[in-house]
């Protein structure tokens, strides 16, 4: 899967030659898949249940309208690290979401390119005005702020992610990895486009957030399993509480970038298809020296160097919400 130099030795510490799609492929293989069920062995679930979907003015208004936060939900994301949010989307918001997701996955991905694989776009937002709402939407980028506590969140990048039938495992991670952004007030919004039952592999997290201290030794290792190998043996070993649960059909999870996670194979004969919007703090810069498991993350702040403030056109401030752009 590595091409050019990304392909020599163990070296992190260089950009990425390939687009998306191509880290994508990459970074799948390193998941540890051993004995895990794959194609040939899938379950069918009940499709989704019809709803009248909502208009674009329906659609604004409900991706405006904020959402409660309650003390409860800031001291567990403080705590876990994540938090999973009941209804953040309507029922009907979620059909109007899958439909558009899939549509500019299969225009994408032809059918004979899909098969087994974990499926990528990014910067969707930009074309498509259906997507724009939901990742430009007040609604999502006022719970970001509010959970990581800071008063401006910008735009990294949004990331339709389709793990299709018989796709393997997501290994274990945490997105400082990935976001070469020199803050921590980071979030990411996963946002499913249909429930995610246990067999189609919704997303795990482990808890609490400080467990990330006990695998920041291990090396990431570019060539093998080696690495989520061994995160999951330190988290065994250290009886880390796993939070596996399914997601219901408008559930969504807010997970700080140093939440370490994964997600199981899609066991099912549907796509696991989510939309998921990384927010940041206003100000944040990015590292000094990016490396190639950041991705192409120049196409994602363009013009902006190493130690420069991310604020390119491209990352427009989502929160607090500019009226005149949603208009």
């Amino acid at each position: 899967m590595l091409l050019g130099a990304n392909a020599l030795g163990d070296d992190l510490n260089q950009y990425w030659e390939q687009d998306n799609q191509a880290w994508w492929d990459w970074y799948l293989t390193l998941a540890d898949n051993k004995g895990k069920s794959n194609a040939a062995n899938l379950v069918d679930i009940e499709p989704i249940k019809h709803f009248d979907m909502p208009s674009d003015r329906e659609l604004e208004d409900e991706l405006s309208t904020p959402y409660n936060l309650t003390e409860g939900h800031h001291l567990a994301f403080r705590r876990d690290g994540f938090i999973r949010l009941p209804n953040v989307l309507s029922p009907a918001a979620v059909v109007r979401l899958r439909v558009e997701l899939i549509n500019l996955l299969y225009k994408a991905f032809p059918e004979s390119n899909r098969s087994n694989r974990f499926l990528s776009l990014e910067m969707m937002w930009i074309d498509s005005p259906i997507i724009r709402q939901y990742v430009l939407s007040p609604r999502i980028a006022r719970i970001s702020a509010d959970l990581l506590s800071v008063k401006s969140v910008r735009l990294y990048h949004d990331n339709a992610l389709s793990k299709e039938p018989g796709c393997g495992r997501t290994p274990w991670h945490y997105d400082d990895h990935h976001f070469p952004l020199e803050t921590n007030d980071v979030v990411t919004a996963w946002i499913p486009a249909q429930p995610v039952p246990e067999a189609m592999g919704p997303l795990s997290f482990a808890k609490p957030l400080n467990v990330f201290n006990l695998v920041k030794n291990i090396n990431f290792n570019k060539n093998d399993t080696s690495y989520d190998k061994k995160v999951t043996e330190v988290f065994k070993a250290n009886n880390v509480v796993i939070d596996s649960k399914p997601f219901e059909m408008g559930e969504a999870s807010f997970h700080h970038n140093l939440s370490f996670h994964t997600a199981g194979n899609n066991r099912t004969s549907q796509s696991r298809v989510v939309l998921a919007n990384t927010y940041f703090a206003d100000g944040a810069r990015v590292v000094k020296e990016p490396t190639m498991v950041s991705g192409d993350w120049q196409k994602f702040i363009p013009g902006v160097e190493p130690g420069g403030v991310v604020a390119s056109e491209l990352n427009p401030v989502c929160w607090p919400a500019n009226k005149k752009r949603r208009m």
